[in-house]
C-alpha cells in the first residue's frame, strides 16, 4: 500500500487539517441522506493509502473544490480508479501540476517510496523525452488562482536558481537539496497554482523548470537516482510549457550524464541526438559542445572509436564558438576546459593515454569552480597513473582531495573512491599521503 502522496498535497494546499477533512466529508454526506462518523484517524489512513469505501471519494473532491474554487477529480486526489482513464483535467498540465507540486511535498517528507525509489529504464525512460520532442504542444497555459503572478515572482524564481546552483558548486548536492525542496514547496508550488495569462505562465513554467532542473541535480548528487530522473523528467515537461526548446535540451542533457552514470550508453547517444535534432538552432554553442562531448564518451564505451572521435571534433568546433555572454543562465556550467575533460575521459576509454593526458593537462590548467577542478584533478591523476607516472598522480591526488573537502557529495566521493583505489594498485611513495587526505575527506559525514 503506498502513501497517497497527492491527497496530501491538494490537502495542504487547500489549508484543511484532517479532522476538518473529516467533518466537511461527513457534512456533504449528510446533504445526500448519509450517516457518516468520520474521525481524522480515518483521513490518516486514506493517506496511508487506503482507499475510502463507497462515494466518499466523490464527497471529498466536493469538499476540495469548493474550497479551492475549482474542478477536482478523483485523479487528483489520487483516488482514481486504476486501468481506468484518467479525467482529462487530471492529465493535462493542470493535473501534471498537482502531481508535481505532491512529488516536492513527498520528498521534504522523506518519504521512504519516494527517496528509496530506482531510475526506470526502457520504454518509462524514454516516453518523457519522445513527448518533449512530439506534438500536441501546450496551446494555452494559463491558469486562475488565488494569487496573481508578477514579473517580480518570475524574477525571485530565476535568482533563487542561480542561487542554489552556486551553493551545489561549493557545498555539494547533499547539503543543497534539502533547502531548494524547501523552497519549491514555499515559494514555488503556489505560483503554479496561482493566477497567470499565458505569456506570464510560460515565463514561469520556464523559471520552474530551471528550478526544478537543480534540484534533480542534487537528487542525483545524493545517490537518489530515481528521484533525480523524475524531477529530470518534470523539468522536461515545464520545459515544453514554456515552449523554450533550449531549456528542454538542457534538461536532457542532465539525463545524458545521468545515463552515463547508469552504464546505459545506448540511451545516452540517443538522448543525446534527440536533444540536437528537437532544440535545433535553440541550441547554444555550449550546451553542443557539451552534449558531443557525452556522446563521444557513450560511444567509447561502446567500442565504437569512429563515431566517438567525430563526436569529439563537434564538441570541440561548437567549444570554438563559445561566448559568454550569450548563453543562458542554465548552460553557465559549461567553464572553459569541460569539453576538454570530457573529451579526456572519451580518449582515456579508447586507450589513447597521450591525447588523453594532454586534455586532462589542459584541463586542470583552465580555471574552474571547486566543484569541476575535483574532477578535472580526478581525471588527471588516473591518466597520470595509466601513464606509469605514480608520484604525479599521487601529488595530483592531494590537490584534489583537499579541494573536496567539506563537500557533500555522492559523486565526489564516488571519484575520491575510484582515485584512491588506482593509487593503492599502483604505489609509490607519495601514495601514502594522498590515500591519508582521500581517507580523511571521504570520513566526513553526510
Amino acid at each position: 500500500m503506498q502513501p497517497n502522496t497527492l491527497l496530501d498535497a491538494i490537502l495542504d494546499e487547500a489549508g484543511v487539517s484532517h479532522a476538518g477533512l473529516a467533518a466537511h466529508v461527513n457534512q456533504a454526506g449528510r446533504a445526500r441522506g448519509l450517516a457518516l462518523r468520520y474521525e481524522h484517524t480515518a483521513v490518516a489512513r486514506w493517506l496511508k493509502g487506503q482507499r475510502p469505501r463507497g462515494h466518499v471519494p466523490d464527497l471529498i473532491c466536493e469538499v476540495l473544490a469548493a474550497r479551492l474554487r475549482r474542478p477536482v477529480t478523483l485523479d487528483d486526489i489520487g483516488l482514481g480508479v486504476p486501468g481506468e482513464p484518467a479525467a482529462p483535467h487530471g492529465s493535462g498540465l493542470s493535473g501534471f501540476v498537482e502531481r508535481a507540486t505532491a512529488l516536492w511535498r513527498s520528498d521534504e517528507q522523506q518519504r521512504p517510496h519516494i527517496l528509496d525509489a530506482p531510475a526506470v529504464t526502457g520504454t518509462p525512460a524514454v516516453m518523457p523525452v519522445w513527448e518533449w520532442e512530439n506534438p500536441p504542444e501546450d496551446v494555452d497555459v494559463s491558469r486562475g488562482g488565488r494569487h496573481r503572478v508578477t514579473p517580480a515572482d518570475i524574477e525571485m524564481l530565476r535568482a533563487a536558481r542561480s542561487h542554489y546552483e552556486q551553493m551545489y558548486r561549493k557545498a555539494g548536492g547533499i547539503a543543497t537539496r534539502s533547502r531548494i525542496v524547501g523552497f519549491l514547496n514555499a515559494e514555488t508550488a503556489p505560483l503554479l497554482r496561482g493566477s497567470y495569462t499565458d505569456a506570464m505562465g510560460r515565463q514561469l513554467h520556464r523559471a520552474t523548470g530551471g528550478l526544478v532542473a537543480i534540484a534533480g541535480i542534487c537528487a542525483y548528487d545524493s545517490d537518489a537516482l530515481g528521484l533525480a530522473q523524475r524531477y529530470f523528467h518534470q523539468a522536461l515537461r515545464l520545459a515544453k510549457a514554456s515552449g523554450d526548446r533550449g531549456l528542454g535540451a538542457y534538461v536532457i542533457a542532465l539525463l545524458v550524464n545521468q545515463s552515463l552514470f547508469m552504464k546505459e550508453y545506448r540511451q545516452a547517444v540517443a538522448f543525446a541526438e534527440a536533444a540536437l535534432r528537437t532544440a535545433g538552432r535553440h541550441i547554444t554553442p555550449a550546451l553542443a559542445s557539451d552534449l558531443y562531448a557525452m556522446q563521444a564518451k557513450a560511444y567509447a564505451h561502446l567500442g565504437d572509436a569512429t563515431s566517438a572521435l567525430d563526436c569529439i571534433r563537434q564538441a570541440e568546433s561548437a567549444a570554438e564558438r563559445i561566448r559568454r555572454g550569450h548563453e543562458p543562465d542554465e548552460t553557465g556550467y559549461v567553464q572553459p576546459g569541460l569539453v576538454h575533460v570530457q573529451v579526456a575521459e572519451a580518449l582515456l576509454s579508447l586507450g589513447d593515454l597521450t591525447a588523453a593526458g594532454e586534455h586532462a593537462a589542459a584541463a586542470v590548467d583552465t580555471p574552474a569552480h571547486d566543484r569541476g577542478r575535483v574532477h578535472r584533478l580526478a581525471m588527471l591523476s588516473q591518466i597520470e597513473l595509466r601513464q606509469g607516472n605514480a608520484d604525479r598522480a599521487a601529488a595530483t591526488a592531494v590537490e584534489m582531495a583537499e579541494r573536496a573537502r567539506g563537500m557533500e557529495s555522492m559523486r565526489l566521493r564516488d571519484r575520491l573512491r575510484a582515485v584512491r583505489e588506482h593509487l593503492v594498485r599502483n604505489g609509490s611513495a607519495g601514495t601514502a599521503e594522498a590515500a591519508e587526505l582521500i581517507d580523511g575527506a571521504l570520513r566526513v559525514p553526510l
